[in-house]
C-alpha cells in the first residue's frame, strides 16, 4: 500500500486546513493510499527523528511526501536522504535564518500548547539544512508570489531544475490549495510509476 505523508508547517498541527483537505481528497479519490500526518514538534532534530522513523517503518513500500512551509523543509530533508517524491507548498528555505523572532515562550496556533524556543534550536535547523539539492526531478514546488511570510524567489532559486509552479498573488497558506490536489496525486503517484 502507498502512503502519503503530509507535513504541516511550523507551530501548526495535523488539524491544519491543507492537511484536512488532503486527507479528505484522498478518501474520496484515492482510498487505496494511506494518509499520515504526524504532529511535529517545533524543534528540528526531534521532528526529523519522528519523520525518519516513519519513513523507515514504511520502506520499501511506496511513500510520498507533501510538505507546507516548514513541512516543506522537512520534506526536502527526507527527499535528499531517502530519494522520495515530494510536493512542496510555499516551502521554508534554509529556515534557520528566519527563526530568531520565535526565541522565548510560544503557543501552538491550533492546540494552544506552550513551548520554549532557544538559540540551540535554531542551530539544529542550520545543521539539518541539506547542502545541495540532488534529487531535483523528485520535486513539484507550488509557490504563490503573495506569500507574506516567505519570499517565493528563495524557493525558486533553491529548487531550480525542479518542476515549479508559481501563481501570482495568494498568500502563505496557498489559497485554493484544494484545486491542486488532483495534480499533486498525478505527480506523486501516477507519474512515479512512469519514471
Amino acid at each position: 500500500m502507498s502512503t502519503l505523508l503530509y507535513l504541516h508547517g511550523f507551530n501548526s498541527s495535523p488539524q491544519s486546513k491543507k492537511a484536512i483537505q488532503t486527507q479528505q481528497w484522498l478518501a474520496l479519490n484515492a482510498p487505496d493510499i494511506k494518509f499520515l500526518c504526524p504532529s511535529l514538534p517545533p524543534f528540528g532534530n526531534a521532528a526529523l527523528n519522528i519523520l525518519r522513523s516513519i519513513v523507515e517503518d514504511h520502506l520499501p513500500e511506496p511513500l510520498f511526501v507533501v510538505g507546507s512551509s516548514m513541512g516543506g523543509f522537512f520534506a526536502t530533508c527526507l527527499v535528499e536522504q531517502y530519494n522520495l517524491r515530494s510536493v512542496l507548498i510555499n516551502p521554508a528555505v534554509s529556515p534557520a535564518g528566519g527563526l530568531d523572532h520565535w526565541l522565548g515562550e510560544n503557543a501552538n496556533y491550533v492546540t494552544g500548547e506552550k513551548w520554549v524556543f532557544e538559540k540551540n534550536h535554531i542551530e539544529e535547523f542550520r545543521h539539518l539544512d541539506p547542502v545541495q539539492i540532488n534529487h531535483l526531478t523528485n520535486y513539484l514546488v507550488l509557490l504563490q508570489t503573495g506569500d507574506e511570510v516567505l519570499d517565493c524567489r528563495d524557493a525558486q532559486a533553491r529548487y531550480t531544475g525542479a518542476k515549479i509552479i508559481v501563481e501570482q498573488g495568494g498568500d502563505h497558506s496557498f489559497i485554493d490549495y484544494d484545486q491542486y490536489l488532483a495534480a499533486i496525486h498525478q505527480f506523486l503517484i501516477l507519474d512515479s510509476t512512469i519514471n
